[in-house]
């Protein structure tokens, strides 16, 4: 385990109407506000995305599952926002669902809002975490600056 402190910063508090692209949209806030690190909460409905429901074997690296949902769901959702050498990388899991069922899992394509998604947005300070590339894992991993 590694770890780091730091504090709250600014808090964003974010709506989300009726077919944005949640993932771009987000992204593109993240960039424009230079959010280095945070917490994002979500809370609304969403009418499309693919989305990662485990793996098919608890094997490194991991071969996902990918889901694709195409009807409105709730959501729930909630996840980091660190960066790369050049960009941000959002890493969210949430739970979606409707009368016909429920599924969790990690969004991370197309995911269009139906009707509306509010957001809350913790900025962190002090934190010295990024993201890297873990050849091991296939995926990148949060680090911290030494």
């Amino acid at each position: 385990m590694e770890y780091c402190k730091g504090e709250v910063g600014r808090v964003f508090v974010v709506r989300f109407d009726h077919e944005d692209k949640l993932l771009d949209e987000l992204t593109e806030l993240v960039i424009k506000e230079k959010i280095l690190t945070g917490w994002i909460q979500l809370l609304g409905g969403m009418r499309r995305a693919e989305i990662v429901t485990g793996p098919e074997k608890p094997i490194m690296p991991p071969k996902p599952i990918w889901s694709k949902i195409e009807t409105a769901q709730e959501l729930l959702a909630s996840g980091s926002i660190l960066w790369d050498e050049e960009k941000p990388i959002l890493h969210l899991h949430g739970a979606m669902g409707s009368k016909d069922g429920t599924v969790v899992g990690c969004l991370r394509k197309a995911v269009e809002t139906y009707l509306l998604v509010e957001a809350v947005i913790f900025e962190f300070n002090g934190i010295g975490a990024f993201r890297k590339w873990y050849p091991e894992g296939e995926f990148n991993r949060m680090e911290f600056r030494k």
